[in-house]
């Protein structure tokens, strides 16, 4: 799990986003470490949740913007399917309209 705000990072988030991006890199090395054994490594990188934690620290922000957590669910769930064998060392944005 890495996140979108690794990949421009925002006023106050730089210890977050240095972690992250640290997940990021992880991901790539491992992909290509483990490709051989015929292992996916990918990251989905989201951005704001629709969560009630989230809804209930920023109440005046646009909750349809967000990612609904079903959405990244079903995106992570196509990652470990069959059809998605063929990606590895992916980075994938999961941003909804923020």
């Amino acid at each position: 799990m890495g996140a979108n705000g690794a990949l421009k990072a925002s006023l106050g988030m730089g210890p977050y986003a240095a972690s992250k991006a640290g997940v990021h890199s992880l991901t790539e090395a491992l992909a290509e470490e483990l490709k051989g054994d015929d292992i996916t490594v990918n990251a989905v990188l989201p951005s704001i949740l629709d969560t009630p934690a989230n809804r209930a620290d920023m109440p005046k922000a646009n909750f349809e913007a967000w990612v609904r957590v079903e959405d990244l669910a079903a995106v992570m769930l196509f990652l470990a399917s069959e059809p998605a064998r063929a990606i590895t060392g992916a980075l994938i944005p999961v941003t909804g309209r923020v």
